[in-house]
């Protein structure tokens, strides 16, 4: 017992000096026995959230009591503070807590995307056995600037000139700050929780210090498409050093759809240059628009899946006429010929009978039109990397769809998955378009079981609505090379067939194969590099901007593939729509 209590007392220090600025509430609950230091700590893992995806929240419990207990959570993520044109993100969690232990839970609450610039707010409320207690941090980042995450070491020495450089290059009328703050021991591990961000700045000592757990579910972050720029104090050390593996291309490591970049300070507490950096991370870099203008831009206009989908007119002119005959049965007609004079009591009877007739013949009209359930469009964009670490796939997946009427329209996402809902193109049809915030959408996103459900406005009926969702699976999909010499004969390792593969070789050659399925040997055709290019083009011009870039990208790589398939399993959403089309562009390396 004496060990326990120690255990305790040791584990009670340690959350006792997590960050007060990162410290949402901690909840210390009236004691049972003299000893009883029973305590709740609810800990923001980042100091600000980002514009979408989701906030790591740290739970620190240390039960001393001799009863176990549970905690009931309840999230409330939103945007601006106009009910009727932003949206809401809700979520809850339940968490249980043995007598005489001390546990940590790590939770990603899920955020609603901040289209206008107003800011994101998120509260945690807190119920169950130790009490009630409520917290909450918010955030607002600069229109055109990505938002970044920043080591103490570096934020510290930096954070006022670069938050002084961005906003007096800021055509906003806020006060941005230029970064989010994170201690590097005490990162999360899951991917999800940097998905909101468009880069990580640290140093080659934070590197190390980041927990390995933690580092693989950046590096897993970054193959999705995110940057990591390690500042190495006085300009030693390499990515070999660091232990991430690749082909470096001079001071940038190429890593899926994102990158590990080098730069170098001269010492601990020297802060960075903020015209340098403000520049590197703004909306007219090299590296492109942040992620959150991607997701306002990409998808309103000119979005090719949206066009190739097409367009459905909103039939206004037979709902009117109804509506017309509607007001003329239930008005002159029912009161001089239904319900004459000497006969009005028959209004009690005559006018339930016409609306309800009405009704019905509004709902037939509306089942006969639009139908139950509706249709949609996907394309992917897929990076598979095998080997023994790793043999997963990144998945970025745009979605359309047209709804009917429906009924319900909660689904669960069984893959380690984000989705985000995006503006698309104004219409009849269309729930959320640019110039309407959050259009007023009230979403929900509750994590059970590792799977995680959805309910609310996802999906409405009689609708247009488009989503981008990421997501990694396993895989032990491979595209294999037989030969050392000659033309390349290629064979596939994936449980679907593959309609077209492109491949750079090594020497600077071009190839491509046809027909490539599971267990078969395909024998590659040479091709000019005119060729490679228009394939990719061709099959680039499917996907949004963001994931055409990523794929300009990865297919300039040698020793590496794309390829073409209808018949690639997605990421399943909402089971109601009939997804006529599913387009999958996979990448990755030729394996020997």
């Amino acid at each position: 017992m004496i060990i326990v209590r120690l255990l305790l007392a040791g584990l009670l220090c340690a959350f006792s000096v997590s960050r007060a600025q990162e410290t949402l509430f901690m909840e210390v609950p009236r004691a049972t026995y003299p000893e009883d230091k029973t305590r709740v700590e609810f800990e923001a893992l980042f100091s600000k959230p980002p514009p979408h995806g989701y906030l790591p929240v740290r739970v620190n419990i240390v039960n001393q009591r001799k009863t176990d207990g549970s905690i009931n959570i309840s999230t409330r993520s939103e945007t601006g503070s106009d009910p009727s044109s932003d949206s809401e993100l809700t979520s809850e969690f339940e968490l249980f807590s043995k007598s005489a232990t001390a546990t940590s839970h790590d939770l990603l609450v899920p955020l609603t995307t901040d289209f206008e610039g107003d800011g994101t707010t998120v509260r945690v409320t807190m119920g169950g056995s130790f009490g009630r207690n409520s917290g909450g941090v918010s955030s607002s980042f600069a229109p055109d600037s990505a938002a970044v995450l920043m080591s103490e070491s570096l934020y510290t020495p930096s954070s006022s000139t670069l938050d002084a450089e961005l906003n007096g290059r800021s055509s906003g009328y806020g006060s941005y700050e230029f970064a989010a703050r994170f201690e590097p021991t005490r990162m999360p591990a899951d991917w999800r929780a940097y998905v909101g961000y468009d880069a990580l700045l640290l140093t080659n000592t934070d590197w190390n210090k980041v927990p390995a757990d933690a580092r693989n579910g950046i590096e897993q972050w970054v193959r999705m498409g995110g940057r990591v720029v390690i500042y190495r104090i006085g300009g030693s050390g390499s990515f070999n050093s660091l232990g991430i593996e690749g082909e470096p291309d001079g001071s940038t490591m190429p890593y899926g759809y994102g990158s590990f970049e080098l730069d170098s300070i001269q010492q601990v507490g020297t802060g960075l240059s903020a015209k340098k950096t403000v520049s590197r991370f703004s909306g007219g870099s090299k590296a492109g628009r942040p992620h959150r203008l991607s997701l306002i831009k990409d998808y309103s206009s000119a979005w090719p899946l949206h066009i190739a989908f097409g367009q459905q007119k909103f039939s206004y002119a037979l709902f009117i006429i109804v509506l017309i005959v509607f007001g003329v049965l239930v008005g002159p007609v029912n009161l001089f010929v239904f319900a004459k004079s000497g006969q009005r009591h028959k209004l009690f009877i005559t006018t339930p009978i016409i609306s309800l007739a009405t009704s019905v013949l509004l709902i037939v009209l509306i089942l006969a039109k639009d139908g139950v359930g509706g249709r949609g469009m996907r394309v992917a964009l897929i990076e598979v990397v095998p080997g023994q670490s790793e043999n997963r796939a990144y998945v970025t997946q745009e979605q359309v769809s047209r709804t009917g009427v429906l009924v319900g329209g909660s689904f669960g996402l069984t893959e380690d998955a984000a989705i985000t809902p995006v503006p698309i193109e104004n219409s009849a049809w269309a729930r959320l378009s640019p110039g309407m915030g959050g259009g007023g959408m009230r979403y929900t996103a509750k994590f059970k079981e590792g799977n995680l459900d959805v309910t609310g406005d996802w999906f409405q009926s009689r609708s247009e609505q488009a989503q981008l969702i990421q997501a990694v699976v396993p895989t032990r999909g491979r595209i294999e090379i037989k030969n050392s010499s000659g033309a390349p004969i290629l064979s596939s390792t994936f449980e679907f067939p593959i309609e077209s593969l492109y491949y750079k070789d090594r020497s600077g050659g071009y190839w491509k194969a046809v027909d490539l399925e599971a267990g078969n040997s395909v024998k590659a055709s040479p091709i000019n590099r005119a060729e490679y290019e228009l394939a990719r083009d061709t099959e680039g011009s499917k996907l949004a901007l963001r994931q055409r870039r990523s794929l300009l990208e990865a297919t300039g790589r040698a020793g590496h593939f794309f390829a073409v398939t209808s018949e690639a399993p997605a990421v399943e959403t909402f089971d109601s729509i009939d997804w006529i089309s599913t387009q999958t562009i996979i990448t990755g390396p030729i394996v020997r």
